[in-house]
């Protein structure tokens, strides 16, 4: 009786991970694909039973699951935020101080996001227009409509109806209006406020349910894609993970520490250093709130922050505060659009931009839940959100590397607004 226990210890304890699991079935997939395109003749089993049989059916399935996802869980999610930056006005200035920095930065992010992606154009070379159905050219990003109509288009005629058609924009700032009323009425709509809170854990729940299936989800996606294009996807992302991790390292070593030496004229290279070790824990666990106490307890005892300041700027960071998250976002529309053909317009580049912004509020700090925001900004320009597939695999080495940069500007907007406050003591920082 106790061996057969310790034999089931043992074999969950070698069973991969899911990020493990999405990466083999990547490669499987992949290995599938290449299989079928280049060593199976053209027929109707291949083609018809087969490739967009079988792995289209099983891999819309799970793009279709996340899509069903998308409304209800953006929506909870940002209503939870909006209420949490709503109860920040007991902390007056700080908390305009925090927040404005929080959402300047994740602007900044997208920017660089697009800009090097523009540069570096990733998903060229990749022609998914083969690949894609004919029903899904209806997706294709609307270049008619002007940014005046993009920024009214904001404003809900119909809440109700903006989550039907899955209009994300208005969705967000229905949303965010909603958390601010029920964060402003306290009390008097604790109701709302407690189902809101217990539907989001709901979805939450069922985003990590839905995840499970990822596995087979990806690797029926890959396998078709391959099956399509053969080796022609390899090298365009090899060049998404490149051009997002150079966007995550200008963020984290650039923007921030510019911004730190500005504000405080502190020495950026001692920040990083001491700070480093944050940095490795929040990028082995992929999740922000996991290394909310170590946050903390690290600012205090070698920055020298006041922990009055950071037990309320790191734990809304971990909320707010996703630039990481927000800049692969930035980068896979570009990455997503070209390996369509699909043509951005600044409209639609101003969209991301917002879009992208307003969904870090949203996006909680767990592993890979940007994956399902970013189905929500793909929406919001119209590009196909079955592009997903191409970075899901890849996504667990990315996710780790964004949540490092998310939890270090939550760190450098803590040191900033604590200097600002006289709540910062300088010595302490500058102990080697």
């Amino acid at each position: 009786m106790v061996r057969n226990r310790k034999e089931t210890t043992e074999k969950s304890k070698k069973k991969p991970g899911l990020s493990t699991q999405i990466f083999i079935a990547l490669l499987a997939g992949a290995l599938l694909g290449v299989v079928i395109h280049y060593w199976i003749p053209s027929s109707y089993i291949k083609d018809t039973v087969i490739v967009e049989g079988v792995l289209y059916v099983i891999g819309q399935g799970f793009i279709r699951l996340m899509q069903m996802l998308v409304v209800p869980l953006v929506f909870c999610s940002l209503v939870c935020g909006s209420m949490s930056i709503g109860d920040s006005k007991t902390l007056g200035k700080v908390g305009i101080k925090t927040i404005g920095f929080y959402l300047v930065t994740t602007a900044l992010a997208v920017c660089i996001a697009l800009g090097t992606a523009l540069l570096i154009h990733p998903g060229l070379g990749l022609n998914m227009s083969a690949v894609q159905k004919a029903d899904l050219s209806s997706t294709a990003a609307d270049s008619s409509v002007s940014l005046v109509d993009t920024l009214l288009n904001i404003i809900p005629k119909n809440p109700i109806g903006s989550m039907a058609n899955g209009d994300m924009l208005p969705i967000i700032v229905f949303a965010l209006f909603v958390g601010v009323m029920l964060a402003k009425l306290g009390n008097r709509a604790s109701v709302v406020s407690n189902f809101i809170s217990q539907f989001n854990d709901v979805m939450m729940e069922m985003t990590m349910t839905v995840m499970k299936v990822a596995p087979a989800g990806v690797f029926c996606l890959i396998a078709r894609t391959f099956a399509t294009v053969g080796f022609s996807a390899f090298a365009p992302m090899l060049k998404y993970m490149g051009n997002v991790t150079l966007a995550l390292a200008l963020q984290c070593f650039v923007i921030y520490q510019i911004l730190l030496f500005v504000f405080t004229r502190l020495n950026p290279i001692k920040f990083v250093k001491k700070f480093l070790p944050v940095m490795g824990f929040a990028f082995s666990t992929a999740t922000s709130n996991a290394t909310i106490p170590m946050s903390i307890d690290t600012l205090n005892k070698k920055m020298g922050v006041s922990k009055q300041i950071s037990s309320f700027t790191i734990p809304l960071g971990a909320t707010i505060n996703m630039d990481g998250t927000s800049i692969m976002q930035g980068v896979a529309v570009i990455f997503i659009a070209e390996a369509y053909g699909i043509h951005l317009t600044p409209a639609n580049l101003a969209t991301v931009v917002v879009t992208a912004t307003l969904a870090s509020i949203g996006t909680a700090g767990i592993p890979s839940v940007g994956l399902v925001t970013l189905a929500m900004v793909l929406n919001s320009v119209g590009l196909p959100t079955e592009g997903i597939a191409l970075i899901m695999g890849i996504d667990r080495i990315l996710d780790m590397l964004r949540t490092a940069v998310n939890i270090t500007g939550d760190a450098v907007c803590t040191t900033i607004v604590s200097h600002q406050e006289k709540a910062l003591n300088r010595e302490v920082f500058n102990r080697d």
